[in-house]
């Protein structure tokens, strides 16, 4: 049996429910029973008639537009989730954002400052690195002696002339290359369905598809997909070659990816990695003094 908070009507209702008046711009009335929207009000907020709001709530108008769905949520005033969630319960596909978002949530800046034992850094739906720890610095060098413009792995994986492989100071070469590189081309071609309106992603893509052959044959596979995990090994000038694995999560309705680099304990690269992190600290320490 289907649970009913999770149809259209019920999720609608209860959104109205929730929403004061007074946060809608509507006046207080005496003798009000309900704390939230009634329909009628609902209906003048959204621009339709009260009967329609009615049957979309009791289930008997179960195929609204999206300009229907995209009323109703402005009118509850619904976050972008929650707009979302209520344009797949009307079966539609949800607005894609306009641009590519490069903020990166509190909640990630937590992570970025207190795992330091492994070297994380936050890249962009368009593969752009946007912000790292510490030890991602210690690791393979200072991203931010790089143009903000080319701090992108996906121009990294594919170089277009002599513009590329800006984001690692020193070697980081992956063991299984050829998947690698097909993985962030079906990544991107994920992040160009969710932000078909981004300038910055469709400027990238084109710039890859018209400068380098290797991106080309593979954007014409349209295959789709998501770049999870991998294994590579950083040439740290400083303690050598560390074998590291490579874990890829992604964040929220912005796409971001959160790379995270880790050794296997109880190993000489584990060694190695705290090494690597504990002089670029100390370096990093000296530099600012």
């Amino acid at each position: 049996m289907t649970d009913e908070l999770t149809t259209f009507g019920a999720t609608l209702r209860s959104w109205r429910d929730r929403l004061a008046p007074a946060a809608a711009g509507l006046p207080l009335r005496r003798g009000r029973r309900t704390q939230g929207l009634r329909r009628e009000e609902l209906a003048e907020l959204a621009g339709l008639s009260v009967d329609y709001v009615v049957r979309l709530e009791q289930g008997r108008a179960t195929a609204p537009s999206a300009q229907v769905v995209s009323a109703l949520a402005r009118a509850l005033q619904l976050t972008s989730a929650e707009r979302d969630h209520l344009y797949r319960l009307a079966g539609l596909a949800p607005p894609s954002d306009l641009e590519i978002s490069d903020h990166v949530p509190r909640g990630v800046q937590r992570v970025l400052s207190r795992q330091g034992d492994s070297a994380i850094a936050v890249f962009a739906a368009d593969w752009r690195l946007i912000s790292w720890n510490t030890a991602w610095a210690a690791l393979v060098g200072d991203p931010s002696t790089v143009p903000r413009d080319l701090r992108n792995f996906a121009l990294d994986t594919f170089p277009v002339g002599d513009v590329g492989r800006a984001l690692a100071q020193w070697p980081v070469v992956a063991f299984a290359e050829d998947t690698v590189d097909a993985a962030v081309v079906s990544d991107l071609r994920r992040a160009s369905g969710r932000f078909p309106g981004s300038r910055r992603l469709n400027d990238l893509i084109r710039m890859l598809s018209e400068g380098n052959e290797r991106f080309a044959a593979l954007w014409t596979r349209g295959e789709v997909g998501a770049h999870r995990e991998g294994q590579k090994i950083v040439e740290h000038p400083g303690v050598g070659p560390i074998t590291v694995e490579c874990d890829v999560l992604t964040d929220g309705e912005a796409e971001l990816k959160i790379v995270i680099l880790s050794t296997a304990p109880g190993t000489e690269d584990e060694t190695r990695m705290k090494l690597a992190i504990l002089s670029g600290v100390r370096e990093r320490a000296a530099a600012d003094r």
